[in-house]
């Protein structure tokens, strides 16, 4: 039996609708992705299954006592209380009756007063008599699941942190649907994974939307997208997703070719006047009206952004050499020791790392806005940088979207030419009437795109983004992607979105804890991929060598055979070999114009790559059962 089922909904806040007749049916255990354009109605249609929003037309049936969490995309910003309050309002009275209790084991720890006492002993009948432990537990239990800290305030945490108490929150109820609108905003890397493995335990149904592609792909059992008012169904992957959509688009692009023209042939014979009234024609009149009626209804695709990126003369060769350098806050906690790297023009380099790790206290030290406590950094020259804010500090929210990008001017100097502030707006997908609104009345995705504008309508040689992609609907996400992968300058890019880190970056910086940070060549995949190989050396190089060192008195033991002594002694020079052509092979793919060739040459590389790296491990485990033969 479906738990949620609409029908025939409808809602509009004046022409075109945003919901048009659309149905839904939601089964028990499926995992559903929402999928659409900023502004198309993704947020409206998780409030009208909440009960949030109530439709012009149309029926909403529920199923008998199923339960439907929410998680909303906006983190509040006067969110206060304990973790551990906030998380058991998801429970209601009982919640807070266990909020209560937590409390009062605290305050026992400092005032073991019979008041004190009185009062936990009442609380815990209570407790008792609503069969409240499981519920207690429940929030215990998902505290630790989720590693908070169950008596700091959320007022005091980092973004990623609260995202995830509200998470928390949600779950803690055990709800048959969960709503999730944009649930990986703001976590760390380690906390999407955490949330992918959780989910695809998740016994109970799941609608979400994100325009995180992996996250999207590892998850969603379907996809249905929500364009112009209507929805569609996709039971399929991500991929095939894009590939049915292209087709769609295509095959919607022609029919009204053939359309227009039709009608355009109409129009003509119309005006020839006579023959069109005459009364055996009057059948034509009447389909050439219909014809009209269904061109005037006829919703167009949304435009896509017409983002570009402007480049300022190059930069020097390097962009900024960093020297065993070193880097604590006041309280001792170390963000960066004996670091040292090297970035050069062109370089597009992902940074890697927790949340609350230094990501952005890294930044700050290449670009030289911190000095190290230890050790050298040296920026280069001619270096024009321009900075996107995942906090959105650049914007004024009292101000009107243009003024936010002119200042004030009607006209703004974009790529050496002269362009009026709302024609620049127009390509980043921002009507008139929303240029003149105020920032504070701009969704996420909005608030992103009015960033990349302001960002863009300088010219630059360095790009640094922190968190870009947050909100931003696929195909401005798409669109990004390009125009990054062929910026000339250097990109320094913080994100954990790792679809948009295997896309863009040619190197990562890796924060591995205890203020350690290391290089890696490639993207997301391709840090795993050396992580993964680097683990296995380690693990098979010292016991290789150490039976390596015993050898001698082993052969006295036990002698080997003709064949096996030949391959242990060739073992050594092939060891070599492989090494060498590591090296080579990373040195190739470390050239600042490596990831700028066609994606077919990188990848034959790469796979290369990976296929020298098993062969190396494979000699050194071979070599060390060889040895303890």
């Amino acid at each position: 039996m479906p738990l949620v089922t609409l029908q025939d909904i409808y809602l509009s806040y004046g022409q075109p609708p945003l919901i048009d007749h659309i149905n839904l049916v939601i089964e028990p255990g499926e995992r559903v992705c929402l999928i659409g354009r900023n502004g198309a109605g993704k947020s409206t249609l998780l409030k009208i299954l909440t009960g949030q929003v109530i439709a012009d037309e149309g029926v909403l049936k529920r199923a008998a006592g199923v339960k439907i969490a929410q998680l909303e995309q906006s983190v509040p910003h006067d969110a206060t209380g304990s973790v551990f309050d906030v998380i058991a309002e998801g429970l209601g009275e009982e919640g807070k009756l266990a909020a209560r209790y937590h409390h009062l084991i605290l305050q026992l720890g400092n005032d073991p007063s019979d008041k004190v006492m009185n009062e936990l002993e009442d609380v815990q009948s209570e407790l008792e008599r609503v069969d409240g432990w499981d519920i207690n537990q429940r929030v215990e239990s998902i505290v630790t699941t989720m590693e908070l800290d169950p008596d700091v305030d959320i007022s005091s945490l980092s973004g990623g942190y609260k995202r995830r108490v509200l998470l928390a929150r949600a779950l803690v109820c055990k709800p048959d649907l969960l709503l999730l609108d944009e649930p990986t905003n703001h976590l760390d890397i380690d906390a999407i994974q955490w949330v992918e493995q959780f989910l695809l335990k998740w016994e109970g149904a799941l609608l979400f939307i994100s325009h995180d592609r992996r996250f999207m792909d590892n998850l969603a059992t379907r996809f249905i997208e929500i364009d112009r008012g209507k929805l569609a169904e996709f039971n399929c992957n991500y991929a095939t997703y894009i590939q049915r959509k292209k087709d769609m688009l295509e095959t919607e692009d022609r029919h009204n070719a053939l359309f227009d023209k039709r009608l355009s042939q109409e129009e003509v014979w119309i005006r020839q006047g006579i023959k069109a009234r005459r009364t055996r024609n009057e059948g034509r009149v009447r389909a050439l009206e219909a014809l009209r009626v269904e061109h005037a209804a006829r919703r167009k695709q949304v435009g896509t952004a017409k983002m570009d990126i402007q480049q300022a003369d190059k930069s020097g060769k390097i962009v900024a050499e960093a020297e065993d350098i070193s880097f604590a806050f006041d309280d001792g906690n170390a963000v960066v020791k004996s670091f040292s790297t090297l970035i050069q023009r062109g370089d597009k380099v992902g940074l890697i790392g927790r949340n609350g790790v230094g990501k952005t206290t890294l930044l700050k030290l290449l670009l030289g806005q911190l000095e190290p406590q230890q050790g050298n950094i040296k920026t280069g020259t001619n270096l024009n940088i321009a900075y996107f804010d995942q906090y959105r500090a650049a914007l004024d929210e009292s101000k009107t979207v243009q003024d936010n990008v002119s200042g004030g001017k009607d006209m703004l100097e974009v790529g050496g030419k002269s362009r009026h502030v709302i024609s620049y707006l127009q390509d980043f997908l921002f009507s008139p009437d929303r240029c003149r609104q105020p920032v504070s009345a701009l969704s996420g995705g909005e608030r992103n795109r009015l960033l990349l504008a302001k960002l863009f309508t300088r010219p630059s040689n360095i790009l640094v983004l922190d968190e870009p992609t947050n909100d931003l609907d696929i195909d401005t996400l798409d669109l990004l992607e390009e125009l990054l992968i062929d910026y000339k300058g250097t990109v320094l890019l913080v994100s954990h979105d790792r679809s948009f880190l295997n896309n863009v970056v040619t190197s990562t910086l890796v924060f591995e804890g205890n203020a350690v940070i290391k290089q890696y060549i490639g993207g997301y995949d391709d840090w795993l991929r050396q992580r993964k190989a680097e683990q296995a050396a380690t693990t098979t190089k010292p016991a290789a060598t150490a039976t390596k060192a015993s050898s001698k008195t082993d052969a006295k033991v036990k002698k080997r055979s003709y064949k096996v002594q030949r391959e242990l002694d060739q073992l050594p020079a092939e060891i070599e070999r492989l090494e060498t052509e590591i090296g080579a092979l990373s040195e190739q793919m470390n050239q600042p114009d490596f990831y700028q060739a066609e994606r077919s040459v990188t990848a034959a590389i790469e796979k290369n790559l990976a296929t020298v790296q098993e062969q190396l491990n494979h000699c050194y485990q071979r070599w060390e059962e060889l040895e303890t033969d």
